[in-house]
């Protein structure tokens, strides 16, 4: 197994696909080894590109928000995105980038062993939960198979870019997110019930 150094460094040299061509800098993710949640998003911006950190642009400052408003700071959580270099102009990762990029956010969680995943925006949401809507399925948690095969808590959220262009998503993120105290600590129960 890696460590998160050894995947931010591997990422750093990664040419596993064409999105090295364009980067600055690698965006492997960034966090406590400890989190109890992962957040996961899409590919890096612009911001993210620049810094080698992800969310770190305008939506970076309303996922701070969103951390905030459940208790929490940025340093508690670990927060990913499902490719680790941008996609020009800041487009959607082709399916054969999220491909190439899987087996460095497959051994994150591996590493992290989160209690819940959330995922940020459809590209991340049908990484881990394919064939849902994101209308339809924000906002609900769902036990599904996890990278080792046990069964992992996802909680599929609108990625916060959405509420930059369309005000009224700012409510439904917020509304979304003021769940996921209640469930981890339900999370944590059932955990604990199945171990003893």
């Amino acid at each position: 197994m890696m460590t998160l150094n050894e995947i931010e460094n591997t990422c750093r040299n990664c040419k596993k696909c064409i999105l090295w061509e364009g980067r600055t800098n690698s965006v492997p993710g960034e966090g406590s080894p400890r989190a109890e949640i992962m957040f996961i998003g899409e590919g890096p911006g612009k911001d993210e590109d620049a810094q080698g950190k992800p969310f770190v642009g305008a939506a970076g400052k309303f996922l701070n928000q969103i951390i905030e408003s459940i208790g929490l700071k940025r340093e508690d959580v670990f927060i990913a995105n499902v490719v680790k270099c941008r996609p020009p102009n800041n487009r959607d990762p082709e399916p054969e980038e999220i491909q190439a990029c899987w087996p460095y956010l497959e051994e994150q969680v591996r590493i992290i062993k989160p209690q819940l995943i959330i995922t940020l925006g459809r590209h991340s949401m049908g990484r881990f939960l394919p064939g849902l809507k994101i209308s339809e399925a924000h906002g609900k948690p769902k036990r599904y198979k996890g990278i080792d095969g046990g069964k992992q808590v996802y909680y599929p959220m609108y990625h916060p870019a959405v509420a930059l262009y369309n005000g009224s998503y700012r409510k439904v993120l917020l509304e979304d997110a003021s769940r996921i105290p209640k469930l981890l600590k339900k999370i944590k129960e059932e955990n604990l019930n199945e171990r003893s």
